[in-house]
């Protein structure tokens, strides 16, 4: 039900959208309004596992991009980790100019990863699935603890990402038998 709320929420192309199925994902679906907008009740302040939802706002031209996880990278954060104390964390991840995939077999310690392809394209290798390639529109859940690498990208890739929860680990590991 939560991959639904969520795969609808990337659909539909609606930060507002976005934000609420992530509160459907962690337990506490919202409601929608005659208007189609989720809403959640008054009441739900706090949420499963005493998560406090605090209404935040990241506006596209007053929250820059900065280093992140990957050199090649860069990230805006959506500040989905202060609304949320720190369970969810969300940013619009961009190639950084001149930088190229370092093709690294890793996994994510975490509850929850999915990313949505704004723009580019970009090619991974997954345990299990092989070489996926994916374009504008493309979305990917990551079960945690699956083993990936980033194979290449466009100049031009652009792409959503949440994570759950915001705090959370990267290890390499040995590429898979």
């Amino acid at each position: 039900m939560a991959a639904m709320w969520l795969s609808r929420a990337v659909a539909a192309s609606s930060v507002r959208t976005e934000c609420f199925a992530l509160y459907a994902k962690m337990g506490s679906a919202p409601t929608l309004a005659s208007d189609a907008s989720p809403r959640l009740p008054l009441s739900e302040t706090n949420l499963a596992g005493g998560m406090t939802v605090d209404f935040v706002v990241s506006k596209a031209d007053e929250d820059g991009f900065e280093g992140g996880l990957r050199a090649f990278f860069e990230y805006r954060d959506l500040k989905m980790n202060d609304a949320t104390d720190g369970k969810v964390i969300a940013h619009v991840v961009r190639a950084k100019e001149g930088g190229h995939a370092e093709p690294k077999w890793h996994v994510h310690d975490v509850e929850f990863q999915m990313f949505y392809v704004l723009k580019g394209w970009a090619k991974f290798e997954y345990e299990g699935h092989g070489v996926i390639t994916v374009k504008p529109g493309d979305c990917v859940h990551q079960p945690p603890g699956i083993r990936h690498r980033e194979i290449e990208h466009s100049d031009d890739l652009e792409l959503l990402e949440v994570v759950l929860p915001a705090d959370f680990k990267t290890r390499l590991v040995d590429a898979p038998a």
